[in-house]
């Protein structure tokens, strides 16, 4: 089985699980989807979260939540050499969701989430996707999550360049 078959399956697995009423995420996983998740540089949290929205909010869709895994995997594997970081992103660590870049706001906190997503540093409580990046990204161009990922990948840590590319989204 392919990791992404592994990840859909388990995706839909712990989608019947909540929506039978269980919404124990750990008790949603074996030991052996643990260890699945960690190769792939995923939490057992960030998968349930995608979960959660879906089958309360009917988005974002699992393929979204397969894109986003798969930007996640390419990054732990590629950038990382599959070594976890020791770091941890919380709220108190990111800008408000009023703060501004280019007069964009919300912009320089889905930034930061997007940078900690990648790197697998976000804490349990913070989510890359949730509704409020989501309503973001829809407002800007109806930007994939996936794609918003891999441009944020793409720019490192050059503002300037996300800056150019929100404008050219947001334009079409």
């Amino acid at each position: 089985m392919t990791w992404n078959d592994q990840f859909l399956k388990l995706f839909r697995s712990c989608v019947e699980k909540y929506r039978g009423g269980n919404d124990d995420f750990h008790s949603h996983y074996e030991p052996d989807d643990i260890s699945f998740l960690a190769s792939i540089g995923y939490k057992p949290r960030e998968l349930f979260d995608f979960v959660e929205d879906l089958v309360d909010g009917g988005e974002p869709s699992e393929s979204t939540a397969l894109l986003v895994a798969a930007v996640r995997r390419d990054y732990f594997l590629t950038v990382q050499n599959g070594k976890h970081s020791d770091v941890e992103i919380s709220s108190d660590d990111i800008p408000a969701r009023d703060a501004t870049l280019d007069d964009v706001p919300y912009f320089p906190r889905i930034l930061a989430k997007a940078r900690a997503k990648l790197a697998g540093e976000l804490h349990p409580n913070l989510m890359f996707g949730c509704g409020g990046d989501r309503g973001f990204l829809r407002k800007h161009g109806n930007i994939n999550p996936a794609d918003f990922l891999r441009h944020v990948w793409a720019s490192g840590d050059d503002d300037t360049h996300m800056v150019e590319f929100l404008r050219s989204q947001s334009s079409q």
